[in-house]
Formats: C-alpha cells, sequence, structure tokens
C-alpha cells in the first residue's frame, strides 16, 4: 500500500503556511507524511486532475474553492449548500469535496473570544464569503448578515445572501442576509468578517473597507493570514476593537480537514490553540523581510 500523501493547489500559493501547519498536526498524532504545493490558476485545473487523484486528500484554496466543483465526483451536501470546496478527500480515483471554511471560522472566534451575534458584516461575495454567511446564518444570535459588494458583483452578492438566507430558514434559524455596496455601507455592526484577498501578500497596504466602516465595528476578523497583521486588523486594533487573526480559522480549518482524511483523527484543543500561536511566530519569522 502506498503512502498517504497530501497538497494544497492555489493561486498565486507561494505565501501558504498550510504545509507548515499540518505537519505539525501530522506531528500531534505521531506521523509524518508528504503535504506539497501546487501553483494552478483556474485555467489550468482540469488538466490536473489526474494527478490530484493520486493524492490521498488535498486543500484548496483562492481562487480555485469554486472553480474545483466541476470536477469532483462527490460533495458533501454541506459544502454543495455553501457552494465552495476547500477540502478533498481521494479514495480510489473517487474525489470527494468537503467545506471547513465554516467550522473553522466559526472555531477561530469562539477561541478567541468573540462570540457571533447581532448584525455581522462580511467582506466579499467570493467563495469564502458565501462559506462564511452560510455558517454564521446558522450560528444561534446572529440576526442580521450584510454582504459588502463591489457594485460589479453586487448580483452575485444578493444571490449568496438570498441562498444563505433560505438555507438558514430552512434549518430552523431566522437571520437576515442582504448585499450593499462598499459604499451604501450604513449602521453599526457586532462582528465583521473580510472574506476578499485584499490585504493579502504582496498588496499588504490594501484595506477592504474604510476607516469609518470599521470604527463602527465592534470586533473585525481578517480571513487574511498572511500578513498575521493585515493593514485592517492594525487598524481595528489602534481603535481599540477586538480582533481575530485568519492563521487561528487556517490552523482550525486544517484539523477539520484532517479529520477528513482520517476519520480516527483527534486534536486537543489546548495543542491546536497553541499550534495557532506558533504558526502566527512562523509567519511573521518567514515573511517579515518580503
Amino acid at each position: 500500500m502506498s503512502q498517504p500523501k497530501f497538497a494544497v493547489i492555489g493561486h498565486p500559493i507561494g505565501h501558504t503556511m498550510s504545509p507548515f501547519i499540518h505537519q505539525q498536526l501530522f506531528a500531534m498524532r505521531g506521523l509524518s507524511f508528504d503535504y506539497d504545493v501546487f501553483d494552478i490558476p483556474p485555467q489550468e485545473l482540469e488538466q490536473w486532475i489526474p494527478r490530484l487523484k493520486e493524492y490521498t486528500g488535498f486543500n484548496i484554496t483562492i481562487p480555485n474553492k469554486e472553480a474545483i466543483l466541476p470536477f469532483l465526483d462527490e460533495i458533501d451536501p454541506t459544502a454543495a449548500a455553501f457552494g465552495s470546496v476547500n477540502t478533498v478527500k481521494v479514495q480510489n480515483g473517487h474525489m470527494k469535496g468537503f467545506t471547513t471554511d465554516g467550522p473553522g471560522c466559526i472555531l477561530a472566534l469562539e477561541c478567541g473570544g468573540v462570540i457571533p451575534r447581532g448584525n455581522v458584516l462580511i467582506a466579499g461575495t467570493g467563495g469564502a464569503a458565501r462559506a462564511l454567511a452560510f455558517a454564521l446564518a446558522c450560528y444561534p444570535g446572529v440576526e442580521q448578515i450584510t454582504l459588502a459588494s463591489r457594485t460589479t458583483s453586487l448580483s452575485k452578492g444578493q444571490a449568496i445572501a438570498q441562498a444563505a438566507e433560505s438555507f438558514a430558514h430552512s434549518t430552523g434559524h431566522t437571520a437576515r442576509l442582504l448585499c450593499v455596496p462598499y459604499e451604501e455601507l450604513e449602521g453599526t455592526f457586532d462582528l465583521m468578517l473580510n472574506a476578499t484577498s485584499v490585504g493579502m501578500r504582496p498588496n499588504v497596504n490594501g484595506c477592504p473597507v474604510s476607516d469609518d466602516v470599521i470604527a463602527r465595528c465592534k470586533a473585525v476578523f481578517d480571513a487574511v493570514y498572511n500578513p498575521g497583521e493585515t493593514v485592517l486588523l492594525q487598524k481595528a486594533r489602534a481603535m481599540g476593537i477586538p480582533v481575530v487573526h485568519g492563521i487561528d480559522m487556517l490552523v482550525y480549518q486544517a484539523a477539520a480537514a484532517q479529520m477528513i482524511w482520517d476519520e480516527s483523527a483527534r486534536f486537543e484543543s489546548e495543542a491546536v490553540a497553541r499550534l495557532c500561536r506558533l504558526a502566527e511566530e512562523e509567519t511573521q519569522r518567514r515573511f517579515q523581510n518580503r
């Protein structure tokens, strides 16, 4: 029997911390496996499928979370509802897609002392934003979710809002969802989540929303994890607003992915929390001079 092997795909992918995190998680279990990195633009994804089927499992990051869907043999019902996949399990060439975006984000928030509630703002209308919208719409205490969109993506954001609201209501939750252009954001928010790539290396000076919007948020989460302290988080922290780092979400997502690849895998919560800080330090060490 061949040795299990794993990978992450995305574009660009040079910034990824996934190999470091997964190797640490494997080590917690007394294991050591290969974890490769492949830079694959969406338009080249189809030609890579035969090679990816040789792996035991792989992770998917921007911009392939939706692009992978047509090539999967099966999709977990939750991932199908969310409309994006970030984890694939391969068995005898059969590829099944899952999402750990929602659970990873929820765990990162909770462990960071931020409990989603009330009025939530999500910046973005891509696959990550959709997954977060679906997950948070079903979180007790969340009453309304506003997706902020560029004008050119407004119809896409409105479709996400409608689908996530319907999904939440079908499961007994009553959250309301809407999508508005960034320039029309009004009122205060109990939590803001950046689900865009704005602020990611190499474009580290970007910020997805204005200072005025940040000041109207009671807590801020940024899914971007490189740099660890994005401009968005720096500004929020300077305003005295609690922040949660994207690296925490990545670590909890990775742990959830390993439990998909191997249903017997288990992790102690304290060990995962320590890994979050270790991964944050490694990110800073690795990229501080770039």
